[in-house]
C-alpha cells in the first residue's frame, strides 16, 4: 500500500518547533554578531529560523539540512519569495551521512539532536559533540532540547516514549554542555503556550487528513496515529517534559 500524504505541519505552524515570534526573535538576536557569518541548521524542516536569521543579518549566509524533501521545497520557496536564496543552501539528506564543506559561526539544532541517530540516551550528548565539530573556535551553538520540568512519575513514563533516563533537569543539561566545553551565554524555555501551538499543529494535520481521506484504506491506521500522539501529549509530556533553548559558546 502506498503511505497516505499527510498535511504538512508548515500549514499550521510558523516554526519547526515550540516557538513564539517573540522568542524566536530573541534567540536570533542571542547568536549575534554574525557579519559576514555563516549559519548552519540541522534537522532545520522548512528552515523559517534560519531564514529570519539571515534577514535579520543581511550580510550572513546559512545552510539549512533537513531529510525531509517536503519541508526542504517549501523552504526553499520561502527564500525564493524573500529574495535569500542566493545566500541559503538548502539540502535534503541524513545529518548523520552529511558532511559541510566549512565550519560555521554559528549552529542551530532546534529539537533535533537525534539527527544523528543512535541511543536515544546519547542523543544530546552527540549533538554537544558534533557540533563542536562543526563550529569555528569560539562560535555560537543554540540547542533546543528536551529536560524534565518536573520528574515523571510512572504513569507519565508509561504513556509516552520517552524513558527517563533521556533526559535530566535544566541544571543538568547546562552542566553537560558546560562538561563538553562550552560556556553557556543565555537559557530559557518553552512555554505551555508554545507547546500548546505546536502540538496542536500536529493534531490539525492528522484531522484534516482524516476530514479529507475519510474512505481511504489508511483511515483507520492514521486514526490510530493521532489518537496515540494525543495520548502521548496529554497524559505523558504536558507540562512534564519541557524544551531548554540554550545558546553556548564554543571554546
Amino acid at each position: 500500500m502506498t503511505p497516505p500524504k499527510i498535511a504538512p505541519l508548515y500549514e499550521d505552524v510558523t516554526f519547526h518547533g515550540p516557538l513564539s515570534e517573540e522568542r524566536a526573535a530573541r534567540l536570533i538576536r542571542s547568536l549575534m554578531p554574525l557579519d559576514h557569518a555563516h549559519v548552519l541548521d540541522l534537522g532545520c524542516g522548512w528552515a523559517e529560523f534560519l531564514l529570519r536569521t539571515l534577514e535579520a543579518a543581511p550580510t550572513a549566509t546559512g545552510t539549512g539540512v533537513d531529510r525531509n524533501a517536503v519541508d526542504i521545497a517549501q523552504a526553499q520557496a520561502n527564500a525564493d519569495a524573500r529574495g535569500l536564496a542566493d545566500r541559503v543552501d538548502l539540502v535534503v539528506a541524513d545529518v548523520g551521512e552529511w558532511r559541510p564543506d566549512r565550519q560555521a559561526d554559528a549552529v542551530i539544532v532546534n529539537g533535533a539532536s537525534q539527527v544523528w541517530g543512535g541511543d536515544p540516551l546519547q542523543h544530546t550528548a552527540n549533538a554537544l559533540t558534533e557540533a563542536r565539530k562543526l563550529l569555528k573556535p569560539g562560535g555560537r551553538f543554540l540547542l533546543g532540547e528536551g529536560f524534565w520540568q518536573r520528574e515523571p512519575t510512572e504513569a507519565h513514563l508509561a504513556a509516552m516514549p520517552v524513558p527517563r533516563d533521556q533526559y535530566g533537569s535544566l541544571a543538568d543539561l547546562v552542566d553537560l554542555a558546560h562538561n563538553h566545553g562550552y560556556r553557556l551565554l543565555a537559557a530559557e524555555q518553552a512555554s505551555l503556550d508554545e507547546w500548546d501551538v505546536f502540538e496542536n499543529g500536529h493534531g490539525r494535520a492528522w484531522e484534516r487528513w482524516l476530514r479529507d481521506n475519510p474512505d481511504s484504506e489508511h483511515a483507520a491506521d492514521i486514526r490510530a496515529k493521532a489518537d496515540r500522539q494525543r495520548g502521548w501529549r496529554l497524559r505523558g509530556w504536558r507540562e512534564t517534559m519541557g524544551l531548554a533553548y540554550l545558546t553556548l559558546q564554543a571554546p
